[in-house]
């Protein structure tokens, strides 16, 4: 008996048929696994920190604070991860549809019969094709829209940076004077009650000093406890722990609001304003949805090759159709719910623009008022410091009483809280402005295929 030998053609067959599998199987995505992270995420110190190209040495400014909020902000990062996602979307709005394969083996098991019958087909489905260019001008504008909505998280990650940082800087400049009026009613009050004893004065002459006092203890308290918030605020959005110490620097006194510059960009908002921008490509990419809706009116039809053989060993080949009847469903309900989703992102786009508007002019109104009185305030604060002065050398001449002269030093840090307060109003409007226009912010760039 003659050994089997292996038929050498088949063998060429066999290696370019595992090359093929090869080669699909190189093209197809492994898993692989992500463990969630255990144990603290906060940072215990600043000098834990991503440093952003930034020196965190010493006593940090305002700018260089925001650097390392951007860098390190966990909801910011966790953000950015959404761009990834975008990415794939758009990816796969941009893929062809796959092509279909049917096969059909019929062996004959009884009858008249000669050959068992098979049949082969190929096909596409046209519709898919029709709409693929709106779908992936739909996905690249959500794309965009992403990004601006994470530019504009940024923006006001920083714009809050910025107001903590200046609020914390108010707090220890207000903390200061009251401190220091704590001294002084402290010493008004041991005088009254000095005098109380030795009968130059009675015991209602203590109510007043009782009263001051235990205000600018409430004050200094509701200080102390504002101050240990902002504090957590601010170490929260850099992604410390909330008893971490940041050295801050006194905040620079910031340059006066250009009223004129702030209506010129006032005018360009919508192009400027992430929040904006990505209302903006919503609407591109809601757009683009409403037309593929309309194009998903076309019928769907596939089309391809079909051949085989009968059991009678007839062979056939030649095109085929399958076309869907657009009786009953053309679509309509799909181009409804396009339609009134665009119209509601262009009212929503509307609204936020003329709030945003709206909201910065009333901003540049208060600027402009308080920057109107604060002048007199500075002087009254200095008039009031000279006659304490003046105070001090009648004390020092033993033409005052002691106690005349610490309510003149009394009634100048009351005046000088009141001018601390109106000070820090105007830097967070000014911070406030500043985030709401743009002023120092990255510059966006709209493409201009998303009109």
């Amino acid at each position: 008996m003659t050994p089997s030998r292996s038929n050498p053609t088949a063998r060429p067959v066999r290696r370019r048929s595992v090359l093929a599998l090869a080669a699909v199987l190189a093209g197809c995505a492994s898993y692989q696994p992500l463990p969630l992270p255990t144990g603290h995420q906060l940072h215990d110190s600043v000098a834990d920190l991503d440093p952003a190209g930034c020196d965190t040495g010493g006593a940090l400014d305002i700018d260089t604070v925001v650097r390392l909020a951007l860098a390190n902000n966990p909801d910011l990062r966790a953000a950015r991860a959404r761009n990834g996602v975008a990415e794939g979307q758009l990816l796969q709005a941009g893929l062809l549809p796959n092509p279909s394969v049917t096969g059909l083996f019929t062996p004959v098991m009884a009858g008249p019969g000669t050959a068992s019958a098979w049949a082969a087909g190929f096909g596409t489905d046209l519709r898919s094709l029709i709409t693929l260019s709106s779908r992936r001008d739909a996905s690249a504008a959500a794309a965009r829209q992403i990004s601006a909505s994470i530019l504009w998280q940024e923006w006001q990650t920083a714009g809050k940076v910025r107001l903590l940082v200046i609020q914390r800087d108010g707090d220890r400049q207000m903390a200061a004077v009251l401190r220091e009026t704590k001294v002084l009613l402290d010493q008004r009050y041991r005088l009254t009650r000095a005098a109380v004893a030795a009968g130059d004065a009675d015991l209602t002459a203590l109510s007043p000093d009782l009263t001051a006092l235990g205000d600018v203890d409430k004050q200094i308290d509701d200080l102390d406890r504002q101050s240990q918030t902002r504090r957590h605020d601010l170490n929260a959005l850099l992604g410390l722990r909330p008893g971490a110490e940041i050295k801050l620097r006194p905040v620079v006194e910031p340059p006066p609001v250009d009223a004129a510059a702030v209506s010129e960009d006032l005018d360009s908002l919508a192009d400027r304003r992430p929040d904006l921008i990505a209302l903006r490509m919503g609407y591109a990419a809601e757009d683009a949805k409403l037309r593929s809706a309309i194009l998903s009116q076309f019928p769907a039809l596939n089309v391809g090759l079909v051949g085989g053989t009968d059991d009678n060993n007839i062979t056939t080949f030649g095109p085929q159709i399958t076309l869907d009847l657009p009786i009953f469903n053309r679509n309509q309900g799909n181009i409804a719910i396009e339609r009134a989703t665009r119209l509601q992102l262009r009212e929503e786009f509307t609204a936020r623009l003329a709030a945003a508007e709206g909201e910065a002019s009333r901003m540049l109104d208060d600027i402009v008022l308080i920057t109107r009185q604060l002048p007199p305030l500075r002087a009254r604060t200095a008039e009031v410091w000279q006659i304490a002065a003046k105070a001090g050398a009648a004390f020092d001449a033993g033409n005052l009483t002691e106690r005349a002269y610490v309510d003149f030093l009394a009634a100048h840090l009351a005046r000088q809280q009141e001018l601390l307060v109106l000070e820090q109003s105007l830097r967070e409007q000014q911070a406030g402005l500043a985030t709401l226009i743009g002023a120092g912010m990255p510059v966006v760039t709209l493409p201009r295929d998303s009109e």
